[in-house]
C-alpha cells in the first residue's frame, strides 16, 4: 500500500490558515452613528494638527488631559486601517488612517459627539473612505 506525502502538507498548510485567523484581533474601534467609538461607545476624534502617518501625535501634556488619546496596549497590533504610534511619553496610541485618535473628557455618555469641530481643529473620527460601486473583475470569460 502506497501512502502519498501530500495529505499531511495539505493538511498542515490548513491548519496554519486557521491558526492565523484565530490570532485576528478585533478592531480597537467600532462604527457606531457614522462615527468610531471606542470601548464603551464613547466617540473618537482626530485632530487637524496631527500629520497623517508621521507616528507621532501633536496632542501632548494639558492637551491629552482634555483629548485623552486611544491606548494600545503592549500586546496589541496594527492591522487594517488602524496603526500604533509611540506617544512622546513612550505611551502606544491607536491612530486610524495614520492619524491619532482620541476621546473628548467633555463627552459624558455613549453618542454624544460634543468635540466635534472644536477650535475647528477637531474632528469626529471616520473609517477610512471604501470605493462603491466596484465589483471584482470576472474571471473565465464568462
Amino acid at each position: 500500500m502506497k501512502f502519498s506525502t501530500r495529505a499531511p502538507t495539505a493538511l498542515t498548510l490548513t491548519l496554519a490558515g486557521f491558526a492565523g485567523c484565530a490570532a485576528m484581533e478585533p478592531a480597537p474601534a467600532q462604527l457606531a452613528d457614522g462615527v468610531l467609538v471606542g470601548p464603551g461607545g464613547m466617540t473618537l476624534y482626530t485632530f487637524d494638527k496631527d500629520v497623517a502617518n508621521s507616528g507621532k501625535s501633536a496632542c501632548n501634556g494639558p492637551c491629552a488631559s482634555n483629548w485623552p488619546p486611544l491606548m494600545a496596549i503592549s500586546t496589541d497590533h496594527a492591522s487594517g486601517d488602524y496603526s500604533i504610534i509611540t506617544r512622546d511619553d513612550g505611551a502606544r496610541q491607536w491612530a486610524v488612517n495614520g492619524k491619532p485618535l482620541y476621546y473628548w473628557s467633555k463627552d459624558s455618555k455613549p453618542g454624544d459627539k460634543t468635540g466635534d469641530g472644536m477650535l475647528k481643529l477637531w474632528q469626529t473620527a471616520k473609517p477610512a473612505p471604501k470605493m462603491s460601486g466596484y465589483s471584482a473583475p470576472r474571471m473565465g470569460g464568462y
